[in-house]
């Protein structure tokens, strides 16, 4: 069985890490590569950095904070945000990414996944899936959680792994930003129909929800935003308590 892992997420807006809740209402949360030198000195398996205004002019600034960030770390990290062809992701992966997320624009062209898993290996190719139950069906929203897609989310998760995706990152929408806990539910959906990894992303508040969704679903990773980065929780304690309820943390 594969170890589990604990991984803070960046948003990046400008050069700044921010944070929000259900994708709204942006606050400032600290400089990414302090953050991220923190997080792995706390105890970090991976981090994921998400350019969440992922214009062009964005593009070579973020690409050179990649850069900086890779000589700054020893652990993974992936990267994402406005991915849209071969190049942006060579690019990124040249710059140091070890892993590289895509959402908006693989749902736009689902060839970009594997025409990507052909040409860098599917271990460095993340889907991320953001999802919203509306009428007791969970659906896939793109553009950062502003536009509704005509996908089911389970539907597009076997799609993604079919494609040659070697992993999916799902967040929850309804639980974003609020810390009630990771969607149980859903992570245990998703994890259950896929045979590659699923990162459970949106809700994290308490030690006990890494915990809930480590013991009840098949996610190999949670991920976590404010709760690291306003210190609410430290990394190291989160996985001290993990290992204390024997649960295999890296």
């Amino acid at each position: 069985m594969l170890k589990k892992r604990i991984i803070p997420c960046l948003d990046i807006k400008d050069g700044t890490t921010v944070k929000g809740i259900n994708f709204k209402g942006l606050r400032n949360a600290g400089n990414p590569i302090e953050l991220a030198k923190k997080y792995e000195n706390e105890g970090a398996d991976e981090l994921v950095f998400l350019d969440i205004t992922a214009t062009i002019e964005e593009r070579k600034t973020f690409v050179e904070l990649v850069k900086n960030i890779s000589k700054e770390l020893s652990i993974p990290f992936t990267v994402g945000g406005g991915i849209s062809s071969v190049e942006d992701v060579r690019k990124l992966l040249e710059a140091g990414a070890d892993k590289i997320s895509i959402n908006s624009s693989a749902v736009k062209n689902p060839k970009l996944i594997s025409n990507l898993a052909k040409e860098f290996g599917s271990q460095c190719i993340v889907v991320a899936i953001d999802t919203k139950l509306i009428n007791e069906t969970d659906w896939v929203f793109v553009k950062g959680g502003r536009e509704l897609t005509h996908l089911k989310t389970l539907d597009w998760s076997k799609k993604v792994e079919e494609l040659g995706a070697g992993e999916i990152l799902l967040t929850s929408m309804d639980g974003d930003g609020t810390k009630n806990g990771f969607d149980v539910r859903l992570t245990q959906l998703i994890a259950d129909a896929v045979n590659i990894p699923a990162i459970a992303s949106g809700g994290a508040g308490k030690t006990q929800d890494f915990e809930n969704v480590f013991t009840q679903t098949k996610a190999t990773g949670a991920l976590a935003a404010s709760i690291f980065h306003f210190d609410e929780i430290k990394i190291n304690d989160l996985k001290n308590e993990l290992k204390n309820k024997n649960i295999e943390v890296r």
